[in-house]
């Protein structure tokens, strides 16, 4: 039974950690911190609804890998005492060309038990599959062993899965900004899979994917897309990389501290 349903009036301390995905790159908005939005905010919109006294967290930052997740935001989520939280790592890393799978879900299951050990609902996610990009295809092979080992994880740790890599609906490129992230509708469609999974009643409505341009005769019009995707993405993270760190560097987390959304 889902904590939701024990506790009278539901959840009431949420922290989200992670990566971009978790931050909400791709979903803009200028109102808020860092200029996102994103899925775990619209969760927590939500869950604050539905318990007054709600607080949330979102120590998510874009480029993180899970080492630095683990180090900057785990034993801070654990301080905060949440009830309920969600962790996605490992696609950063996994861009690597060289990455030692085994030592990096060594680390992640090792903050994944320390987070279940609190007593506090916890959900981790599997990568996405990628299945309709070509430079996806490419590294889909290390994307299903580390998916694999994941929901390994989250058995053996009693955390709750929420299988990204099954979603067929964001084969769709309208839940997508065209530049690697999920786009407002991917945000919003990940938040109703995060609220369905956790059993938190909610109305959010079903998004509609954006409308994306169909490919040409020749049928180069999806190759040069993403070639194009790619290279928007790609290139200024490289520079970033060279001139002063990754992609992230000087960003702070959302929010930081416990905060209850108006």
């Amino acid at each position: 039974m889902a904590l939701d349903a024990l506790i009278p009036g539901g959840y009431r301390r949420y922290v989200a950690l992670g990566d971009s995905f978790t931050e909400g790159v791709g979903d803009t908005d200028v109102r808020r911190p860092n200029g996102v939005r994103g899925w775990a905010d619209r969760v927590a919109e939500v869950m604050a609804e539905r318990t007054p006294e709600f607080t949330y967290a979102n120590l998510a930052v874009r480029g993180r890998g899970i080492d630095r997740i683990v180090k900057e935001q785990v034993g801070r989520a654990i301080e905060l005492e949440p009830d309920v939280v969600t962790i996605y790592g490992g696609s950063v890393d996994l861009m690597w060309p060289h990455v030692n799978i085994d030592d990096l879900l060594a680390t992640y299951e090792s903050a994944i038990g320390d987070l279940t050990e609190t007593g506090a609902k916890v959900l981790v996610f599997t990568a996405y599959g990628a299945r309709s990009t070509t430079v996806g295809r490419l590294l889909r092979g290390r994307f299903a062993v580390y998916n694999e080992a994941v929901r390994e994880i989250a058995q053996r740790r009693g955390a709750t899965l929420v299988d990204f890599w099954r979603m067929t609906e964001y084969d769709d490129a309208g839940y997508w900004d065209g530049h690697g992230f999920l786009g407002a509708p991917g945000h919003q469609l990940m938040a109703i899979k995060v609220l369905d999974t956790l059993g938190v009643r909610h109305h959010l409505p079903t998004p509609k994917p954006l409308v994306v341009e169909e490919p040409g005769p020749n049928g180069l019009a999806v190759p040069i897309r993403e070639v194009r995707r790619l290279a928007a993405r790609a290139l200024p993270w490289a520079v970033r990389r060279m001139l002063r760190g990754p992609a992230g560097e000087g960003l702070s987390a959302r929010y930081p501290r416990m905060t209850r959304l108006s």
